[in-house]
């Protein structure tokens, strides 16, 4: 049997993501936007909640096209609030609309969101190995620093605990801990070979 983080508990669609997701890195925008996303849906829940609602988010928000996205208006957004397999807050429905039109201000600028985010931890994931899950920061200075940048661009629901799990979902942070049987599987999926 394998060993995994302690946070992973017993449901199904839990393991499945910690086995297969977390950790893993995610260059894609479209998957970074969606994180960004759903981490601020996050704010206040657990992480479970949004992985059972996941499915249908991707659904109604238009499988996370942020051009799509920034153009919902106030009509689809009473049927978002209305939805229930969606977390009803309106809030960070707003920042998750608003959220898009920033994402999309960046892209007018010139500036690759992917890049700019991942740029925060220098470009390369960094492997933690946190020997349990008390040794695991809920922020950092580069969460900080990401906030940071994001909420001066107008991004919503982003504060530094929201970006460090961000940075941990996408792969931007490797926080298996050493006796979970994905942490040096993480670890190796960022090794470049030697040509």
């Amino acid at each position: 049997m394998n060993c995994r983080c302690a946070w992973v508990g017993e449901d199904p669609l839990y393991i499945e993501y910690h086995d297969r997701e977390w950790g893993v890195p995610v260059r894609d925008p479209q998957r970074l936007f969606e994180f960004l996303l759903l981490e601020g849906a996050q704010a206040g829940l657990s992480w479970l909640t949004v992985l059972k609602k996941r499915a249908r988010y991707r659904e109604v928000f238009e499988g996370f096209d942020p051009a799509r996205v920034a153009l919902f208006d106030d009509g689809y957004k009473a049927r978002l609030l209305a939805d229930p397999g969606i977390i009803r807050n309106r809030a960070k429905v707003d920042a998750a609309i608003g959220n898009a039109r920033a994402w999309l201000e960046l892209q007018r600028e010139g500036i690759d969101p992917a890049a700019w985010l991942w740029g925060f931890a220098g470009g390369v994931p960094r492997h933690n190995a946190p020997a349990s899950l008390a040794d695991v920061p809920a922020a950092t200075p580069e969460s900080v620093a990401m906030s940071k940048a994001l909420l001066g661009r107008g991004f919503k629901f982003v504060g530094p605990t929201i970006c460090y799990a961000f940075m941990q979902a996408v792969g931007m942070v490797n926080d298996h801990t050493t006796d979970c049987f994905r942490q040096r599987q993480v670890a190796a999926l960022s090794v470049v070979p030697r040509p």
